[in-house]
């Protein structure tokens, strides 16, 4: 069954976006702003996310902040192996998101690690398990500059 976003879907998806509550019932304090029910909201994040609207509801951390280290990754990737190749870079914890793009790297990922040595970790690993070659790119500089999607 498909599932299409109706207003709600839409206002919820904005809302949350710009800010998620820290308390002890988060979701009844975000459900409360959009005038739902707790368990309505997470009903309906579940079954955005079972359909495919939205991939993760989740926190997003600055691994750099609390000590550890981020870097963006890419791979060529061979298009009959490429749904396999998904799969396996994404079964590593530290895979903070994956894209494909249509160049010859097709495959882009994040590594979020608790220190830099890490990152080599499990690129190295990534590299072993699939044959393929891990492209690093570390940062240099940071820019911020925010990104929403309107629902």
């Amino acid at each position: 069954m498909t599932h299409i976003p109706d207003a709600t879907d839409r206002a919820i998806l904005n809302a949350l976006q710009e800010g998620f509550p820290l308390s002890p019932r988060p979701f009844a304090e975000a459900a409360a702003g959009l005038g739902l029910t707790e368990d309505v909201l997470i009903s309906r994040l579940d079954a955005m996310q079972d359909a495919g609207l939205i991939t993760r509801f989740g926190p997003f951390y600055d691994a750099e902040a609390m000590g550890g280290a981020f870097c963006l990754c890419a791979m060529a990737v061979p298009a009959d192996r490429f749904d396999a190749v998904v799969e396996q870079v994404n079964a590593h914890d530290e895979v903070a998101h994956n894209y494909e793009r249509d160049h010859k790297l097709n495959m882009w990922f994040v590594l979020a690690t608790e220190s830099k040595a890490e990152i080599d970790i499990v690129a190295d690993r990534i590299e072993a398990e699939t044959g393929l070659a891990v492209l690093r790119f570390p940062k240099e500089v940071e820019f911020f500059i925010g990104f929403r999607v309107a629902a």
